[in-house]
C-alpha cells in the first residue's frame, strides 16, 4: 500500500518483531483494527504490549516486520504520523505545578495547534474537568488525572490514540467514568488501540488480540473470542477454593479437563456440564466441601484466555 492511501484498516502489521539484546520481545505479530473502532491488547506483563505500542507509534524501530498506521509506514513516514496519532503511555507526564486548563494549552503548543480554545472547552466537557480547570494538576485524583492525561493526548484531533494500561491503579468509579469518556471519543470516530490487564475492559472493544511472551494466541471479536474455547463452564462457589479444588481430577477426566480459580469460586471446563455438577458435587461432599452454588456459565474472556495459555504452555 502507498503511504496515505485509503484504508479501512487504522492499523496493519505484518512480522513485527523486537528485540532487546537475545531478549525476544515481540514475536512476529501480524494483526490489523479497522478505522473507528477500538481493539484491546491483553496479556500477562511482559506479553509484548507496551513494546508493541511503542514501535506503532514510532517511538523504537522494530527489528524486523512493518507495521501501517492510518495507511502510513510506521518508520518511513514518522513525521506525517506525528500529528496523526496520540499516544497515552503508562507513564504520561502531566505537568503537577500548571493547572488542568495550562496543562492543555502547554501540549496543544507542543502540537502546534493555535486555536485550541474550542477544543479544550470541549475536552473539559466531556471529561468532566470543567469545574476543576483551576486547579493544579498536582491536587488531582488518581483518576482525574487519567482524564487530563487523555483530553491533553486528544487535544490535537489525532485520528487514532494509543493508550497504555491507562485505567491500571485507578478506582472502579473513575475506571468506569474513563470508559464512558472512550465512548465518547470513539463516536468522533477516532480509533482505538488500548492495552489492558482488564478482560471486562476488553469486553467492550470491537476486537481482542490475546498475547503472549510476544505471541499473538488469537484475535477476535469477545464473542468470536469465546468459540475459540471447545467444552462448557461450570462454575461452583464454595468457602474453601484450593481445598475443594484440590479433591477434583483436573485434567484427568473428561468431566475436569481444566479448573480455573478465582477467588471464592472455581470454574471448570467440560465435556458435559450436568455430569460435571453431578460427579463434583459428589466428591466436594464426600470431601466436607460446603457447596454454595453451580451452574454452567458462559465462558468469559478470562476463561478463554487461561485455556490458551495453558494449552500453549502444555503443547
Amino acid at each position: 500500500m502507498s503511504e496515505g492511501q485509503a484504508s479501512r484498516f487504522a492499523l496493519r502489521t505484518r512480522g513485527l518483531s523486537r528485540t532487546f539484546g537475545e531478549v525476544l520481545a515481540v514475536d512476529h505479530l501480524s494483526f490489523g483494527m479497522q478505522k473507528g473502532t477500538m481493539c484491546a491488547l491483553v496479556g500477562p506483563d511482559g506479553a509484548g504490549k507496551t513494546t508493541t505500542i511503542r514501535m506503532l507509534c514510532g517511538i523504537i524501530t522494530p527489528t524486523g516486520g512493518e507495521a501501517e498506521i492510518l495507511g502510513y509506514d510506521s518508520v518511513k513516514a514518522r513525521r506525517e504520523l506525528k500529528q496523526r496519532i496520540g499516544y497515552l503511555s503508562q507513564g504520561f507526564s502531566l505537568y503537577e505545578d500548571l493547572s488542568v486548563d495550562e496543562n492543555i494549552e502547554f501540549f496543544a503548543e507542543i502540537h502546534k495547534v493555535k486555536d485550541f480554545s474550542d477544543r479544550r472547552e470541549q475536552l473539559l466537557e466531556f471529561t468532566r474537568l470543567a469545574p476543576f480547570r483551576r486547579r493544579l494538576a498536582g491536587k488531582l485524583s488518581g483518576g482525574m488525572k487519567k482524564k487530563l492525561a487523555l483530553a491533553c493526548t486528544l487535544v490535537h484531533r489525532p485520528q487514532i490514540i494509543f493508550l497504555d494500561e491507562p485505567t491500571t491503579g485507578v478506582d472502579p468509579v473513575s475506571r468506569r467514568d474513563f470508559w464512558l469518556i472512550l465512548s465518547e471519543v470513539l463516536k468522533e470516530g477516532i480509533s482505538i488501540l488500548i492495552s489492558t490487564p482488564y478482560l471486562d475492559e476488553a469486553e467492550r472493544c470491537a476486537s481482542v488480540a490475546l498475547l503472549s511472551e510476544g505471541r499473538l494466541l488469537a484475535i477476535d471479536t469477545p464473542e468470536g473470542m469465546r468459540r475459540h474455547m471447545k467444552g462448557s463452564i461450570v462454575e461452583i462457589t464454595v468457602p474453601d477454593v484450593r481445598r475443594a479444588a484440590s479433591l477434583l481430577p483436573a485434567g484427568r477426566e473428561s468431566w475436569c479437563l481444566e479448573l480455573q480459580l478465582f477467588g471464592d469460586r472455581f470454574d471448570i471446563l467440560t465435556e458435559d456440564a450436568a455430569l460435571t455438577s453431578e460427579r463434583a458435587g459428589e466428591l466436594l461432599s464426600a470431601g466436607g466441601i460446603a457447596v454454595r452454588d453451580v451452574r454452567e456459565i458462559t465462558p468469559s474472556l478470562e476463561n478463554v484466555f487461561i485455556s490458551m495459555l495453558r494449552n500453549r504452555e502444555s503443547a
